[in-house]
Protein backbone atom coordinates (compact mmCIF):
# COMPACT_ATOMS: atom_id res chain seq x y z
CA UNK A 1 0.00 0.00 0.00
CA UNK A 2 1.65 3.42 -1.09
CA UNK A 3 2.19 6.21 1.57
CA UNK A 4 -0.13 8.59 0.65
CA UNK A 5 1.56 12.14 -0.47
CA UNK A 6 -0.29 14.56 2.07
CA UNK A 7 1.32 18.09 1.84
CA UNK A 8 3.30 17.28 -1.13
CA UNK A 9 2.29 14.85 -3.50
CA UNK A 10 4.99 11.94 -4.94
CA UNK A 11 6.90 13.10 -8.10
CA UNK A 12 9.58 13.07 -10.11
CA UNK A 13 12.44 15.29 -11.51
CA UNK A 14 11.21 18.76 -13.38
CA UNK A 15 11.39 22.55 -13.92
CA UNK A 16 9.69 25.24 -14.75
CA UNK A 17 10.94 28.61 -16.61
CA UNK A 18 9.58 31.65 -15.12
CA UNK A 19 10.86 35.20 -15.48
CA UNK A 20 14.15 36.69 -14.22
CA UNK A 21 14.60 40.45 -12.81
CA UNK A 22 17.72 41.54 -12.79
CA UNK A 23 18.85 43.07 -9.78
CA UNK A 24 21.79 42.64 -7.14
CA UNK A 25 21.56 39.68 -5.32
CA UNK A 26 21.38 36.13 -7.51
CA UNK A 27 19.43 33.40 -5.50
CA UNK A 28 20.66 30.48 -7.87
CA UNK A 29 22.09 27.47 -5.24
CA UNK A 30 20.10 25.34 -2.88
CA UNK A 31 18.38 26.31 0.02
CA UNK A 32 17.48 24.82 3.19
CA UNK A 33 13.91 24.99 5.62
CA UNK A 34 11.43 24.21 7.36
CA UNK A 35 7.71 25.10 7.24
CA UNK A 36 6.33 26.21 10.30
CA UNK A 37 10.11 25.09 11.56
CA UNK A 38 8.34 21.56 11.46
CA UNK A 39 8.49 19.64 8.21
CA UNK A 40 12.04 20.42 6.32
CA UNK A 41 11.96 21.61 2.52
CA UNK A 42 14.68 21.78 -0.14
CA UNK A 43 14.80 24.51 -2.81
CA UNK A 44 16.96 24.17 -5.65
CA UNK A 45 17.23 27.04 -7.86
CA UNK A 46 19.01 27.61 -11.35
CA UNK A 47 19.39 29.90 -14.49
CA UNK A 48 17.96 28.20 -17.22
CA UNK A 49 19.60 28.93 -20.63
CA UNK A 50 16.68 31.45 -21.53
CA UNK A 51 18.00 33.37 -18.37
CA UNK A 52 14.66 32.44 -16.67
CA UNK A 53 15.18 30.87 -13.15
CA UNK A 54 14.44 26.86 -12.45
CA UNK A 55 12.68 26.19 -9.11
CA UNK A 56 12.93 22.73 -7.76
CA UNK A 57 11.68 21.07 -4.35
CA UNK A 58 12.23 18.18 -2.70
CA UNK A 59 10.43 17.47 0.77
CA UNK A 60 12.89 14.34 2.13
CA UNK A 61 10.65 13.66 4.81
CA UNK A 62 7.62 12.51 2.77
CA UNK A 63 9.90 11.14 -0.23
CA UNK A 64 8.65 13.84 -2.46
CA UNK A 65 11.80 14.81 -4.29
CA UNK A 66 12.12 17.41 -7.21
CA UNK A 67 8.97 18.43 -7.77
CA UNK A 68 8.08 21.27 -9.95
CA UNK A 69 8.30 25.03 -9.50
CA UNK A 70 6.68 27.36 -11.86
CA UNK A 71 6.48 31.07 -12.43
CA UNK A 72 9.71 31.77 -10.37
CA UNK A 73 10.77 35.55 -10.08
CA UNK A 74 12.92 37.46 -8.14
CA UNK A 75 11.41 40.76 -8.18
CA UNK A 76 14.32 43.08 -6.15
CA UNK A 77 14.24 41.23 -2.97
CA UNK A 78 11.02 39.16 -3.30
CA UNK A 79 11.40 35.70 -4.62
CA UNK A 80 8.02 34.18 -5.60
CA UNK A 81 7.23 30.59 -6.97
CA UNK A 82 4.46 28.12 -7.05
CA UNK A 83 4.02 24.45 -6.97
CA UNK A 84 1.12 23.25 -8.85
CA UNK A 85 1.10 20.11 -8.29
CA UNK A 86 0.79 20.30 -4.30
CA UNK A 87 -1.44 23.89 -4.76
CA UNK A 88 1.58 25.59 -2.73
CA UNK A 89 2.95 29.41 -3.37
CA UNK A 90 5.91 30.73 -1.62
CA UNK A 91 6.74 34.27 -1.55
CA UNK A 92 10.02 35.75 0.14
CA UNK A 93 12.04 38.04 0.95
CA UNK A 94 16.12 38.07 0.26
CA UNK A 95 18.35 39.32 3.16
CA UNK A 96 20.78 42.03 2.30
CA UNK A 97 24.15 39.05 2.67
CA UNK A 98 21.77 37.15 -0.02
CA UNK A 99 21.51 34.24 2.54
CA UNK A 100 18.23 33.45 3.84
CA UNK A 101 15.40 34.10 2.40
CA UNK A 102 11.97 34.78 5.10
CA UNK A 103 8.82 34.60 3.94
CA UNK A 104 5.37 32.41 3.46
CA UNK A 105 4.50 29.09 2.25
CA UNK A 106 0.45 28.77 0.99
CA UNK A 107 -1.47 26.00 0.74
CA UNK A 108 -5.31 24.96 0.59
CA UNK A 109 -6.33 28.14 2.38
CA UNK A 110 -3.51 28.27 4.94
CA UNK A 111 -0.64 30.37 5.23
CA UNK A 112 2.70 29.35 7.26
CA UNK A 113 6.17 30.41 8.10
CA UNK A 114 8.57 29.56 5.91
CA UNK A 115 12.47 30.53 6.04
CA UNK A 116 15.17 29.42 3.71
CA UNK A 117 19.31 29.30 4.41
CA UNK A 118 21.75 29.07 1.58
CA UNK A 119 23.68 25.94 1.66
CA UNK A 120 25.33 26.14 -1.47
CA UNK A 121 25.89 29.02 -4.28
CA UNK A 122 25.57 28.28 -7.77
CA UNK A 123 29.13 29.28 -8.10
CA UNK A 124 30.15 26.20 -5.53
CA UNK A 125 27.33 23.41 -6.88
CA UNK A 126 29.35 24.67 -10.37
CA UNK A 127 32.68 24.42 -9.31
CA UNK A 128 31.72 20.71 -7.84
CA UNK A 129 33.54 17.89 -10.39
CA UNK A 130 30.67 15.56 -11.46
CA UNK A 131 31.59 11.54 -10.58
CA UNK A 132 31.35 9.10 -12.87
CA UNK A 133 28.27 8.19 -12.34
CA UNK A 134 26.53 11.77 -12.30
CA UNK A 135 22.88 11.55 -13.33
CA UNK A 136 19.49 9.19 -14.23
CA UNK A 137 19.53 5.22 -14.00
CA UNK A 138 17.18 3.17 -14.97
CA UNK A 139 17.24 -1.07 -14.48
CA UNK A 140 14.39 -3.62 -13.70
CA UNK A 141 14.49 -6.02 -11.32
CA UNK A 142 13.44 -9.83 -11.87
CA UNK A 143 11.82 -11.50 -8.93
CA UNK A 144 10.04 -14.62 -9.79
CA UNK A 145 6.93 -13.32 -11.80
CA UNK A 146 7.20 -9.99 -10.75
CA UNK A 147 9.09 -7.11 -12.31
CA UNK A 148 9.91 -3.92 -10.84
CA UNK A 149 11.29 -1.09 -12.31
CA UNK A 150 13.74 0.77 -10.60
CA UNK A 151 15.62 4.57 -10.85
CA UNK A 152 18.40 5.67 -9.11
CA UNK A 153 19.66 9.78 -9.53
CA UNK A 154 22.93 10.30 -8.33
CA UNK A 155 24.83 14.24 -7.68
CA UNK A 156 28.42 14.90 -6.71
CA UNK A 157 28.84 16.89 -3.77
CA UNK A 158 31.20 19.70 -2.34
CA UNK A 159 33.48 17.71 -0.24
CA UNK A 160 34.06 14.71 -3.20
CA UNK A 161 30.65 12.64 -1.69
CA UNK A 162 27.59 11.67 -4.06
CA UNK A 163 24.04 12.10 -3.05
CA UNK A 164 21.81 9.53 -4.38
CA UNK A 165 18.11 8.28 -3.98
CA UNK A 166 15.90 5.57 -5.28
CA UNK A 167 12.67 5.49 -7.33
CA UNK A 168 10.60 2.07 -7.11
CA UNK A 169 8.32 2.96 -9.64
CA UNK A 170 6.32 0.65 -9.95
CA UNK A 171 5.60 0.27 -5.74
CA UNK A 172 5.10 4.09 -5.81
CA UNK A 173 7.64 4.74 -3.63
CA UNK A 174 10.02 7.78 -4.84
CA UNK A 175 13.19 9.98 -3.80
CA UNK A 176 13.69 6.85 -1.50
CA UNK A 177 17.51 8.17 -0.13
CA UNK A 178 20.30 6.24 -0.24
CA UNK A 179 23.46 6.37 1.53
CA UNK A 180 27.22 5.24 1.91
CA UNK A 181 27.40 5.88 -2.13
CA UNK A 182 31.12 5.01 -3.32
CA UNK A 183 32.77 4.89 -6.11
CA UNK A 184 35.98 3.28 -6.40
CA UNK A 185 37.56 2.91 -9.36
CA UNK A 186 34.45 1.53 -11.51
CA UNK A 187 33.01 -0.31 -8.57
CA UNK A 188 29.74 1.32 -6.99
CA UNK A 189 28.33 0.22 -3.77
CA UNK A 190 25.45 1.90 -1.90
CA UNK A 191 22.85 1.40 0.95
CA UNK A 192 19.05 1.81 0.61
CA UNK A 193 18.48 2.18 4.91
CA UNK A 194 14.57 2.64 4.14
CA UNK A 195 14.13 -0.87 2.79
CA UNK A 196 17.19 -2.66 3.95
CA UNK A 197 18.53 -2.70 0.22
CA UNK A 198 22.03 -2.76 -0.81
CA UNK A 199 23.36 -2.66 -4.36
CA UNK A 200 26.71 -3.14 -5.89
CA UNK A 201 27.90 -2.78 -9.64
CA UNK A 202 30.69 -1.92 -12.07
CA UNK A 203 30.64 0.80 -14.35
CA UNK A 204 31.20 0.17 -18.07
CA UNK A 205 34.12 1.56 -19.43
CA UNK A 206 32.14 4.30 -21.73
CA UNK A 207 30.11 4.90 -18.79
CA UNK A 208 26.57 4.27 -19.86
CA UNK A 209 25.90 0.85 -18.06
CA UNK A 210 25.97 -0.83 -14.53
CA UNK A 211 26.38 -4.32 -14.44
CA UNK A 212 25.56 -5.37 -10.75
CA UNK A 213 22.65 -6.97 -7.91
CA UNK A 214 20.63 -5.79 -5.68
CA UNK A 215 19.92 -7.62 -1.86
CA UNK A 216 17.26 -7.56 0.44
CA UNK A 217 18.33 -11.33 2.04
CA UNK A 218 19.42 -12.63 -1.55
CA UNK A 219 20.80 -11.32 -4.51
CA UNK A 220 19.10 -10.52 -7.62
CA UNK A 221 20.73 -9.06 -10.52
CA UNK A 222 19.78 -5.97 -11.59
CA UNK A 223 21.48 -3.74 -14.48
CA UNK A 224 21.45 -0.10 -14.89
CA UNK A 225 21.20 1.98 -18.00
CA UNK A 226 22.15 5.57 -17.82
CA UNK A 227 18.85 8.08 -19.29
CA UNK A 228 18.22 11.07 -19.95
CA UNK A 229 16.05 13.40 -17.72
CA UNK A 230 13.58 14.89 -20.03
CA UNK A 231 10.85 17.20 -18.25
CA UNK A 232 7.77 16.72 -19.11
CA UNK A 233 5.60 19.59 -20.58
CA UNK A 234 3.18 20.80 -17.27
CA UNK A 235 -0.37 19.09 -17.23
CA UNK A 236 -2.81 21.12 -20.03
CA UNK A 237 -5.33 23.19 -17.68
CA UNK A 238 -9.01 22.85 -18.76
CA UNK A 239 -10.88 26.27 -18.51
CA UNK A 240 -13.77 26.62 -16.57
CA UNK A 241 -17.61 25.94 -17.73
CA UNK A 242 -20.52 25.44 -15.68
CA UNK A 243 -21.35 23.37 -12.81
CA UNK A 244 -22.50 19.86 -14.91
CA UNK A 245 -25.61 18.19 -13.15
CA UNK A 246 -25.37 14.61 -12.05
CA UNK A 247 -26.94 13.02 -14.78
CA UNK A 248 -25.10 15.12 -17.59
CA UNK A 249 -21.58 13.74 -16.13
CA UNK A 250 -21.46 10.49 -18.17
CA UNK A 251 -21.32 11.50 -21.16
CA UNK A 252 -18.68 14.68 -20.34
CA UNK A 253 -16.71 11.62 -18.49
CA UNK A 254 -16.78 10.05 -21.77
CA UNK A 255 -15.03 12.53 -23.60
CA UNK A 256 -12.47 12.89 -20.93
CA UNK A 257 -11.35 8.96 -20.63
CA UNK A 258 -11.60 8.44 -24.38
CA UNK A 259 -7.43 9.33 -24.49
CA UNK A 260 -6.91 7.40 -21.67
CA UNK A 261 -8.72 4.47 -22.69
CA UNK A 262 -6.85 4.79 -26.22
CA UNK A 263 -3.70 4.68 -24.54
CA UNK A 264 -4.11 1.72 -23.05
CA UNK A 265 -6.50 -0.76 -24.18
CA UNK A 266 -5.98 -3.46 -20.94
CA UNK A 267 -6.50 -0.71 -18.69
CA UNK A 268 -10.37 -0.60 -16.97
CA UNK A 269 -11.21 2.33 -14.67
CA UNK A 270 -14.62 2.48 -13.00
CA UNK A 271 -15.52 6.41 -11.50
CA UNK A 272 -18.41 6.15 -9.08
CA UNK A 273 -19.95 9.61 -8.00
CA UNK A 274 -22.78 9.86 -5.14
CA UNK A 275 -24.73 13.43 -4.93
CA UNK A 276 -27.36 14.34 -2.65
CA UNK A 277 -28.87 10.45 -2.47
CA UNK A 278 -28.21 10.04 -6.54
CA UNK A 279 -25.49 8.01 -7.91
CA UNK A 280 -24.02 7.64 -11.46
CA UNK A 281 -21.57 4.28 -11.55
CA UNK A 282 -19.57 4.89 -14.73
CA UNK A 283 -17.35 2.12 -16.61
CA UNK A 284 -14.38 3.03 -19.12
CA UNK A 285 -12.08 0.27 -21.10
CA UNK A 286 -12.03 -3.39 -19.61
CA UNK A 287 -13.99 -2.37 -16.73
CA UNK A 288 -17.44 -3.18 -15.51
CA UNK A 289 -19.68 -1.22 -13.44
CA UNK A 290 -19.61 -3.68 -11.10
CA UNK A 291 -16.03 -5.23 -11.21
CA UNK A 292 -14.25 -5.85 -8.22
CA UNK A 293 -10.73 -4.38 -7.32
CA UNK A 294 -8.15 -4.73 -4.97
CA UNK A 295 -8.73 -1.41 -2.65
CA UNK A 296 -5.34 -1.10 -1.12
CA UNK A 297 -4.71 1.32 2.27
CA UNK A 298 -8.81 2.15 1.57
CA UNK A 299 -9.00 -0.85 3.82
CA UNK A 300 -7.27 1.29 6.82
CA UNK A 301 -10.61 3.58 6.74
CA UNK A 302 -12.64 0.26 7.63
CA UNK A 303 -10.33 -0.87 10.63
CA UNK A 304 -10.53 2.55 12.01
CA UNK A 305 -14.43 2.05 11.94
CA UNK A 306 -14.12 -1.20 13.30
CA UNK A 307 -11.92 0.16 16.17
CA UNK A 308 -15.02 2.98 16.66
CA UNK A 309 -17.24 0.11 16.87
CA UNK A 310 -15.37 -1.77 19.69
CA UNK A 311 -15.31 1.49 21.99
CA UNK A 312 -18.69 2.16 21.78
CA UNK A 313 -19.72 -1.23 22.55
CA UNK A 314 -17.02 -0.46 25.47
CA UNK A 315 -14.68 -3.34 24.32
CA UNK A 316 -11.77 -1.24 23.99
CA UNK A 317 -10.68 2.27 24.46
CA UNK A 318 -9.37 4.54 22.42
CA UNK A 319 -6.18 5.43 24.62
CA UNK A 320 -5.66 1.76 25.69
CA UNK A 321 -1.97 0.24 24.81
CA UNK A 322 -1.89 -1.95 22.57
CA UNK A 323 -0.03 -4.05 24.51
CA UNK A 324 -2.97 -5.73 26.07
CA UNK A 325 -4.72 -6.96 23.28
CA UNK A 326 -2.00 -9.05 22.34
CA UNK A 327 -1.56 -13.15 22.99
CA UNK A 328 -0.18 -13.28 26.38
CA UNK A 329 3.58 -12.92 26.23
CA UNK A 330 4.31 -11.15 23.14
CA UNK A 331 5.70 -8.32 24.42
CA UNK A 332 6.68 -6.74 27.83
CA UNK A 333 6.02 -3.57 29.39
CA UNK A 334 7.64 -0.94 28.45
CA UNK A 335 8.90 1.30 31.21
CA UNK A 336 7.70 4.50 29.53
CA UNK A 337 4.53 5.93 27.27
CA UNK A 338 3.19 2.56 25.74
CA UNK A 339 1.64 3.04 21.88
CA UNK A 340 -1.91 3.05 21.99
CA UNK A 341 -4.88 2.21 19.18
CA UNK A 342 -4.94 6.00 18.81
CA UNK A 343 -2.00 6.12 18.02
CA UNK A 344 -1.85 3.43 15.84
CA UNK A 345 -4.90 4.51 13.58
CA UNK A 346 -3.54 8.26 13.60
CA UNK A 347 0.03 7.01 12.27
CA UNK A 348 1.75 8.70 15.30
CA UNK A 349 2.74 5.28 16.85
CA UNK A 350 6.45 5.70 16.17
CA UNK A 351 6.60 2.47 14.21
CA UNK A 352 8.48 2.08 10.97
CA UNK A 353 6.32 1.91 7.64
CA UNK A 354 6.88 -2.13 7.01
CA UNK A 355 8.67 -4.12 9.64
CA UNK A 356 12.17 -4.77 9.29
CA UNK A 357 11.85 -8.68 8.81
CA UNK A 358 9.95 -8.37 6.02
CA UNK A 359 11.46 -10.80 3.71
CA UNK A 360 9.34 -11.67 0.84
CA UNK A 361 9.73 -15.06 -0.65
CA UNK A 362 7.55 -13.57 -3.49
CA UNK A 363 8.17 -10.19 -4.42
CA UNK A 364 5.02 -10.20 -6.40
CA UNK A 365 3.03 -11.15 -3.08
CA UNK A 366 4.58 -8.89 -0.62
CA UNK A 367 2.61 -9.43 2.59
CA UNK A 368 1.74 -13.63 1.77
CA UNK A 369 4.31 -14.71 4.36
CA UNK A 370 4.09 -12.12 6.85
CA UNK A 371 2.03 -13.80 9.77
CA UNK A 372 1.69 -14.01 13.08
CA UNK A 373 4.71 -15.53 14.40
CA UNK A 374 6.99 -12.42 12.33
CA UNK A 375 5.18 -10.02 13.61
CA UNK A 376 5.16 -11.34 17.39
CA UNK A 377 9.16 -11.45 16.51
CA UNK A 378 9.55 -7.92 15.43
CA UNK A 379 7.54 -6.75 17.94
CA UNK A 380 10.01 -8.60 20.65
CA UNK A 381 12.47 -6.67 19.50
CA UNK A 382 11.42 -3.38 18.51
CA UNK A 383 8.93 -3.39 21.74
CA UNK A 384 5.84 -1.04 22.00
CA UNK A 385 7.36 1.67 23.79
CA UNK A 386 5.83 5.23 22.47
CA UNK A 387 8.91 7.75 21.73
CA UNK A 388 8.29 10.66 23.78
CA UNK A 389 7.30 12.77 21.10
CA UNK A 390 5.84 12.01 17.90
CA UNK A 391 4.37 13.08 14.24
CA UNK A 392 2.30 11.74 11.36
CA UNK A 393 4.70 9.16 10.17
CA UNK A 394 2.63 6.96 7.50
CA UNK A 395 2.45 3.00 8.52
CA UNK A 396 1.13 -0.15 7.13
CA UNK A 397 2.88 -1.86 9.68
CA UNK A 398 0.78 -0.15 12.48
CA UNK A 399 -2.39 -0.24 11.30
CA UNK A 400 -2.01 -3.55 10.29
CA UNK A 401 -1.09 -4.11 14.03
CA UNK A 402 -4.27 -2.20 15.10
CA UNK A 403 -6.47 -4.56 12.86
CA UNK A 404 -4.77 -7.64 14.30
CA UNK A 405 -4.85 -6.87 17.87
CA UNK A 406 -8.92 -6.01 17.43
CA UNK A 407 -9.36 -8.99 15.92
CA UNK A 408 -7.76 -11.07 19.13
CA UNK A 409 -9.79 -9.08 21.44
CA UNK A 410 -12.79 -10.08 19.24
CA UNK A 411 -11.62 -13.52 18.81
CA UNK A 412 -12.32 -13.93 15.33
CA UNK A 413 -10.47 -13.12 12.43
CA UNK A 414 -9.77 -9.72 10.78
CA UNK A 415 -12.20 -10.55 7.81
CA UNK A 416 -14.77 -11.59 10.02
CA UNK A 417 -14.21 -8.30 12.31
CA UNK A 418 -15.08 -6.28 9.55
CA UNK A 419 -17.66 -8.36 8.26
CA UNK A 420 -19.66 -8.39 11.93
CA UNK A 421 -18.97 -4.39 12.35
CA UNK A 422 -18.80 -2.52 9.26
CA UNK A 423 -19.48 -4.69 5.66
CA UNK A 424 -22.42 -7.00 7.20
CA UNK A 425 -24.45 -3.96 9.32
CA UNK A 426 -23.69 -1.87 5.91
CA UNK A 427 -24.83 -4.27 3.05
CA UNK A 428 -21.97 -4.02 1.40
CA UNK A 429 -21.56 -7.63 -0.25
CA UNK A 430 -18.66 -7.36 -2.43
CA UNK A 431 -16.44 -5.69 0.31
CA UNK A 432 -14.42 -8.88 1.28
CA UNK A 433 -11.16 -10.37 1.77
CA UNK A 434 -11.77 -13.83 0.14
CA UNK A 435 -13.78 -13.88 -2.86
CA UNK A 436 -16.69 -16.24 -4.24
CA UNK A 437 -16.86 -18.03 -7.05
CA UNK A 438 -19.04 -15.71 -8.71
CA UNK A 439 -17.23 -12.27 -7.01
CA UNK A 440 -14.12 -14.33 -9.02
CA UNK A 441 -15.72 -13.79 -12.39
CA UNK A 442 -16.05 -10.00 -11.62
CA UNK A 443 -12.70 -9.67 -10.56
CA UNK A 444 -10.97 -7.15 -13.29
CA UNK A 445 -7.32 -8.21 -14.31
CA UNK A 446 -4.96 -6.02 -12.09
CA UNK A 447 -1.63 -4.74 -14.23
CA UNK A 448 1.85 -3.27 -12.55
CA UNK A 449 2.98 0.34 -13.65
CA UNK A 450 4.99 -1.44 -16.67
CA UNK A 451 1.73 -2.94 -17.68
CA UNK A 452 2.38 -6.42 -16.91
CA UNK A 453 -0.56 -8.45 -15.76
CA UNK A 454 -0.40 -8.76 -11.39
CA UNK A 455 -1.53 -11.36 -9.46
CA UNK A 456 -3.55 -10.26 -6.28
CA UNK A 457 -1.92 -9.82 -2.96
CA UNK A 458 -2.71 -11.98 0.79
CA UNK A 459 -2.07 -10.01 3.15
CA UNK A 460 -1.59 -12.28 6.38
CA UNK A 461 -1.07 -11.36 10.09
CA UNK A 462 -1.26 -6.78 8.52
CA UNK A 463 -5.01 -7.29 6.87
CA UNK A 464 -5.54 -4.45 8.35
CA UNK A 465 -3.67 -2.22 6.30
CA UNK A 466 -5.00 -3.06 3.08
CA UNK A 467 -6.59 -6.56 2.58
CA UNK A 468 -10.08 -5.46 1.22
CA UNK A 469 -11.83 -5.59 -2.26
CA UNK A 470 -14.69 -3.61 -3.31
CA UNK A 471 -16.63 -2.29 -6.45
CA UNK A 472 -17.64 1.47 -6.96
CA UNK A 473 -21.31 1.07 -5.62
CA UNK A 474 -20.70 -0.34 -2.53
CA UNK A 475 -17.82 2.15 -1.83
CA UNK A 476 -20.82 4.46 -3.01
CA UNK A 477 -22.89 3.10 -0.23
CA UNK A 478 -20.34 3.30 2.40
CA UNK A 479 -19.43 6.86 2.15
CA UNK A 480 -23.85 7.75 2.57
CA UNK A 481 -23.49 5.78 5.19
CA UNK A 482 -20.64 7.78 7.48
CA UNK A 483 -22.91 10.99 5.46
CA UNK A 484 -26.01 10.13 7.12
CA UNK A 485 -25.17 7.51 9.84
CA UNK A 486 -28.67 7.99 10.99
CA UNK A 487 -29.66 5.73 7.86
CA UNK A 488 -28.31 2.86 10.04
CA UNK A 489 -30.68 3.49 12.83
CA UNK A 490 -32.42 0.31 13.96
CA UNK A 491 -29.57 -2.24 13.10
CA UNK A 492 -29.29 -5.05 15.31
CA UNK A 493 -26.69 -6.87 16.63
CA UNK A 494 -23.12 -5.09 15.94
CA UNK A 495 -24.59 -2.97 13.85
CA UNK A 496 -26.61 -1.33 16.92
CA UNK A 497 -23.89 0.78 17.86
CA UNK A 498 -22.84 1.88 13.90
CA UNK A 499 -24.41 5.13 14.07
CA UNK A 500 -23.13 6.83 17.29
CA UNK A 501 -19.74 5.14 15.87
CA UNK A 502 -19.46 6.75 13.03
CA UNK A 503 -19.04 10.26 13.93
CA UNK A 504 -16.09 8.93 16.46
CA UNK A 505 -14.40 7.85 13.44
CA UNK A 506 -14.40 10.90 11.52
CA UNK A 507 -13.53 13.35 14.35
CA UNK A 508 -9.90 14.68 13.28
CA UNK A 509 -7.70 13.77 16.21
CA UNK A 510 -4.05 15.00 15.23
CA UNK A 511 -2.30 16.68 12.21
CA UNK A 512 -0.83 15.58 9.43
CA UNK A 513 1.12 18.51 8.50
CA UNK A 514 2.45 21.15 10.99
CA UNK A 515 -0.42 23.82 9.87
CA UNK A 516 -2.94 21.53 10.11
CA UNK A 517 -4.15 22.10 6.44
CA UNK A 518 -4.39 18.30 6.38
CA UNK A 519 -5.86 16.63 9.72
CA UNK A 520 -6.36 12.92 10.24
CA UNK A 521 -9.63 11.38 11.62
CA UNK A 522 -9.93 7.19 12.37
CA UNK A 523 -7.44 6.49 9.50
CA UNK A 524 -9.85 8.98 7.49
CA UNK A 525 -7.29 11.95 6.15
CA UNK A 526 -9.00 15.38 6.58
CA UNK A 527 -9.13 18.78 4.90
CA UNK A 528 -10.93 20.97 8.04
CA UNK A 529 -11.24 23.99 5.52
CA UNK A 530 -13.03 21.99 2.72
CA UNK A 531 -15.19 19.69 4.96
CA UNK A 532 -13.76 16.69 2.73
CA UNK A 533 -12.53 13.29 3.68
CA UNK A 534 -10.29 11.28 1.14
CA UNK A 535 -7.83 8.33 1.28
CA UNK A 536 -6.44 6.49 -1.56
CA UNK A 537 -4.98 3.15 -2.25
CA UNK A 538 -2.53 0.88 -4.24
CA UNK A 539 -1.26 -2.79 -4.47
CA UNK A 540 0.51 -4.10 -6.76
CA UNK A 541 -1.84 -4.37 -9.41
CA UNK A 542 -4.76 -1.73 -8.57
CA UNK A 543 -4.98 2.32 -7.62
CA UNK A 544 -8.19 3.54 -5.79
CA UNK A 545 -9.11 6.85 -4.58
CA UNK A 546 -12.29 7.96 -2.53
CA UNK A 547 -13.64 11.19 -1.37
CA UNK A 548 -16.11 12.57 0.45
CA UNK A 549 -18.02 15.68 1.46
CA UNK A 550 -20.47 15.63 4.32
CA UNK A 551 -21.09 19.49 3.83
CA UNK A 552 -22.24 18.77 -0.19
CA UNK A 553 -23.40 16.11 0.25
CA UNK A 554 -20.71 14.46 -2.56
CA UNK A 555 -18.88 11.33 -2.34
CA UNK A 556 -16.76 10.47 -5.66
CA UNK A 557 -14.54 6.76 -6.17
CA UNK A 558 -12.16 5.72 -8.62
CA UNK A 559 -11.08 2.45 -9.41
CA UNK A 560 -8.08 1.80 -11.58
CA UNK A 561 -6.74 -1.59 -12.26
CA UNK A 562 -3.34 -0.50 -12.21
CA UNK A 563 -0.99 0.74 -10.10
CA UNK A 564 -0.41 4.53 -11.75
CA UNK A 565 2.58 5.87 -10.78
CA UNK A 566 4.37 8.12 -13.37
CA UNK A 567 7.43 10.24 -11.87
CA UNK A 568 6.74 13.87 -11.95
CA UNK A 569 2.45 13.39 -12.09
CA UNK A 570 -0.23 12.62 -9.57
CA UNK A 571 -1.57 9.23 -10.79
CA UNK A 572 -4.51 8.63 -12.79
CA UNK A 573 -7.21 8.21 -9.56
CA UNK A 574 -5.99 11.57 -8.18
CA UNK A 575 -6.37 13.29 -11.82
CA UNK A 576 -10.09 11.76 -12.49
CA UNK A 577 -11.07 12.43 -8.69
CA UNK A 578 -10.31 16.02 -8.85
CA UNK A 579 -11.81 16.28 -12.90
CA UNK A 580 -14.96 15.14 -11.74
CA UNK A 581 -14.76 17.52 -8.69
CA UNK A 582 -13.99 20.66 -10.96
CA UNK A 583 -17.07 19.44 -13.42
CA UNK A 584 -19.44 19.46 -10.76
CA UNK A 585 -17.85 22.61 -9.49
CA UNK A 586 -17.60 24.55 -12.50
CA UNK A 587 -13.75 25.23 -11.88
CA UNK A 588 -11.16 24.86 -14.23
CA UNK A 589 -10.02 20.91 -14.40
CA UNK A 590 -6.31 19.13 -15.57
CA UNK A 591 -6.84 17.07 -18.64
CA UNK A 592 -6.73 13.68 -18.49
CA UNK A 593 -5.11 13.61 -21.69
Amino acid sequence: MKRLGILFLLGGCLAVTGAWAQGPQSVAGDWQGAIAGKLPLVLHLRVATDAGLMATVDSPSQGAMGLPGANAKLNGQTLTFDVPVVQGSYTGTLSADGKTLTGTWKQMGAAMPLVFHMTATAAALAAVKPSPVDGDWAGTLHAGNMTLRLAFHFHAQPGGTIAGSMDSIDQGAMGIGCSNVKLDGQKLTLTVPAVHGTYEGTLSADGKSIAGSWSQGQPLELNLIRTESNAPEPPKMLPARPPVALKDLPGLLQQEMQPVVQAWPQGGVVVGVLDHGQREVMAFGTAKADSIFEIGSVTKTFTGLALAQMVEQKKVTLDEPVRELLPAGWVTKPSGEEISLLDLVTHHSGLPRLPSNMKPVNMADPYADYGPEQLEAFLKEHGVGRPEKTEFDYSNLGVGLLGFALAQKAGVTWAELIRNEVTGPMGLRDTVVTLSPEQQQRFIQGYTGAHTAQGPWHLNALAGAGALNSTAADLLTYCEDLMHPERLAGKQGDGATLAAAIPMALEPRADVDPGGTVRIALAWLVRPAEDRYFHDGGTGGYSSLVIFNPEKDRAIVVLYNCLDLMPGQPQLTDRVGANVVALLDGKPAVSLE
